[in-house]
């Protein structure tokens, strides 16, 4: 059911259906000196236990429940996070925090955090910087802060001896036909634009997301798939233009729908368009290209 594919000292452990929502693409990676897990996902917690390395310590490219399901398994390894994600470990209160879940469905998805992803806090959680590097012993795991999916969303770039290339793990910046995911409560769409121009810049032969694409090998490969991801915050904010030659509110806005399909309706999509299209209002009305009057957005 699960497949596992060796790289030099890293394993990756794909998900169902290539890292599928709820699933994803774990990586475990092994150094002369200590070994990491990045991101226990579901499929690690339904493989066979005796298939899977228990790491000395897991390595998170941020908080939300798919990349952490899996942290349970293995009480005795030490827990890394970003400085800005790590309250989301520290207790369930602080997960909930990073998505802004409020009222009912903050207390359904304490319900699913729990018996469907299988979250237990960590406390004792450590946290890392952007810039920082850690030496696994022939093996280097360098941080790159790429904030805008969460406030602490980072991806690593891997180094090892004897290898002149590199190999990334993009997390959450997964280049998906869907777009970039900006609706959380520590999410900014500005900030993940700028945390695209850092993966542009960086060097790398293999590139890893968590979600739906999978394993990317060659830098020719990987552009044309990051500049598609990209592009979709510039038809959503298009669309919303086109939208507003009358006037709406943002009620109305929302209800149109500019991140999920039309007819998608629940609380949790409410909430995403509200906050997705605030960014792009924002945006819109500090250049100049909307002005507000009353509660109604029109294009100037």
């Amino acid at each position: 059911m699960f497949e596992n594919l060796q790289i030099g000292p890293l394993t990756i452990l794909f998900g169902k259906d290539n890292g599928k929502y709820p699933h994803g693409n774990s990586l475990f990676i092994r150094g002369a000196n200590t070994s990491m897990l990045v991101d226990p996902c579901l499929g690690v917690v339904e493989r066979d236990q005796a298939q899977v390395p228990v790491p000395d310590t897991i390595l998170l490219s941020h908080v939300h429940e798919d990349h952490v399901a899996g942290v349970h398994l293995f009480p005795d390894a030490s827990v890394l996070a970003h400085e800005a994600d790590a309250p989301g470990m520290r207790d369930i209160a602080g997960l909930l925090d990073i998505y802004g879940f409020q009222g009912q469905l903050r207390e359904e998805f304490t319900r699913t955090l729990t018996d469907e992803f299988f979250y237990v806090p960590r406390p004792d959680v450590q946290t890392f910087t952007g810039g920082q590097q850690f030496d696994l012993g022939g093996v280097w795991v360098e941080v790159l802060h790429t904030p805008g999916h969460t406030r602490g969303h980072c991806c690593f770039r891997i180094t090892w001896e004897g290898e002149d290339r590199a190999f990334v793990y993009l997390g959450d910046i997964e280049l998906t036909g869907f777009g970039p995911y900006y609706g959380d409560a520590w999410s900014d769409l500005e900030d993940f634009e700028r945390s695209l121009a850092t993966i542009r810049a960086t060097d790398a032969h293999w590139w890893l997301t968590f979600h739906h694409k999978g394993l990317i090998t060659g830098r020719d490969k990987l552009l044309p798939m990051l500049d598609a991801f990209e592009a979709v915050i510039g038809q959503r904010e298009q669309r919303l233009l086109d939208y507003l030659a009358e006037p709406h509110t943002l009620d109305e806005i929302v209800a149109h729908r500019f991140i999920y399909r039309p007819g998608v309706a629940s609380t949790f999509v409410e909430n995403v368009e509200r906050r997705s299209m605030s960014m792009h209002l924002q945006r819109l009305l500090a250049t100049g290209r909307v002005s507000q009057s009353a509660d109604y957005y029109q294009v100037s």
